[in-house]
């Protein structure tokens, strides 16, 4: 199911590839929101200001496991563009190696401080106890998700985004199942809920590489394959570590903007969960097809074609900006109701709240959608280090701006709100003036 990016029609090569990848990855929201809706409704606003803080969380210890297997797969993409399968599988056999220690060890580090990590979010004393049974079990889950991610991006770098979906969508039912199960029938609490979503993980990490071991031999590393030598060992790592850094900087810059909704009460953290799911189930496919769009970039780049690239550039911004647009007016227009979906209709504060919020994120997807596709577009082209400028700029921005003017009574939440999408187009507006700088391409104007 290997797929070729270099040739064929730029704009429907691209959707076709990443079609799979953004069904994917909103099939993989359904694991925390499948878990948001459950104990929203059956367990109350406190179990779910608890879950909500820990998907953010989650997210950020996720984040550096995803960057490192981001900047593997672009690795492996530009050598499989290249037609380099000798090199591109000792990059397999280092980047498996380097990941796998490196979630060893964070998993570890992360048990341990657990109590400390709560406290440093300003987690309400209400809350602790629930968040930290969460969280607890949860965190049993991390390897699992190394283990889905890292063949995921192996798997779409040679041009397979089907397989990843499969796994996902099988595992994502078995979440909702489990869910339903754990917290309605055995009154596990929110730590039913987790539980549902490690067991899901860990069959699609385990079931992923079982299929990639028996099914792409042409891919397994022989003896020669498996030494590590500094040079690739040294390019697995810039591009790896960049990615990560990346990954972990924008979602430790949510994590503090989590820290501070905190400290407005339960009311703002209930209704900052719920509307964090929404607006993160509405620009996912934008976020996806940038990863697609990444992937894309670097198989072209690889093979030397530049026309291509330049070409698919345009092509893909088009494509983005019109889906974000789209996606914007739905949000816009439909916030009231898709807070409902989360919060029952008598929360009345908490459901404004998580509207304000949607509709000033909501209004500006087009910025957001414009960056995922830069960042894409500087690791496909090796140079991973821009994306996580782009990424200090947003985020920088984003929690600057919040912490500044939060604490102005006439603005309060307001100013976080607000911040968000400043941080965005400050970041695009860099990542668009030095393109050719940078990367020595252009933006096609035909």
């Amino acid at each position: 199911m290997k797929k070729d990016l270099t040739q064929g029609s730029v704009t429907k090569t691209m959707l076709l590839f990443a079609g799979p990848m953004i069904l994917g990855n909103l099939l993989q929201q359904c694991y925390n929101i499948a878990d948001t809706l459950i104990v929203g409704r059956f367990l109350g606003a406190k179990a779910l200001a608890a879950v909500g803080s820990a998907y953010t969380l989650m997210t950020f210890l996720t984040s550096i496991i995803i960057g490192l297997c981001m900047g593997s797969g672009a690795v492996f993409s530009v050598y499989f563009g290249k037609k380099d399968l000798r090199q591109m599988k000792k990059s397999l056999s280092v980047s498996f190696l380097f990941i796998s220690v490196v979630t060893i060890m964070m998993n570890g580090v992360v048990f341990l401080l657990i109590n400390t990590i709560l406290r440093l979010l300003r987690v309400p004393a209400d809350i602790f106890p629930l968040m930290h049974e969460y969280v607890w079990v949860i965190f049993w889950g991390i390897f699992f998700v190394f283990l889905y991610n890292y063949f995921a991006f192996l798997l779409r770098s040679i041009g397979n985004s089907v397989v990843p979906l499969c796994f996902l969508g099988i595992s994502a039912f078995l979440n909702i199942v489990m869910d339903l199960l754990f917290v309605i029938v055995f009154k596990l609490g929110v730590a039913g809920a987790a539980w549902a979503t490690v067991i899901s993980q860990a069959i699609s990490g385990i079931g992923i590489g079982v299929y990639t071991w028996f099914t792409a031999g042409e891919l397994r590393p022989v003896k020669a394959e498996l030494s590590i030598d500094k040079k690739t060992l040294k390019e697995i790592a810039r591009n790896s570590v960049a990615a990560c850094v990346q990954q972990s900087v924008m979602n430790f810059g949510i994590l503090m903007i989590q820290g501070l909704v905190n400290s407005f009460g339960a009311v703002v953290m209930a209704a900052f969960a719920a509307a964090v799911k929404i607006d993160s189930f509405a620009y996912m496919p934008a976020q996806e097809f940038g990863n697609a769009f990444s992937l894309f970039i670097s198989q072209n780049h690889g093979a030397g074609k530049r026309d291509r690239v330049e070409l698919g550039m345009k092509k893909a911004a088009k494509v983005s900006v019109l889906f974000c647009l789209l996606i914007s007016l739905g949000i816009y227009i439909l916030a009231p109701e898709l807070m409902e979906l989360f919060i029952d209709g008598n929360e009345r504060e908490i459901i404004l709240t998580g509207v304000g919020y949607l509709r000033v994120e909501g209004t500006f997807y087009c910025g957001i959608g414009l960056l995922f596709l830069l960042y894409g577009f500087y690791r496909g082209v090796e140079k991973p280090e821009m994306s996580l400028v782009l990424t200090i700029i947003s985020l920088g921005t984003r929690v600057f701006l919040a912490y500044t003017l939060a604490p102005v009574p006439a603005i309060g939440v307001w100013g976080i709100w607000w911040a968000i999408p400043i941080g965005w187009f400050l970041a695009d507006m860099a990542g668009i003036f030095s393109i050719r700088k940078i990367s020595g391409y252009r933006v096609r104007k035909s």
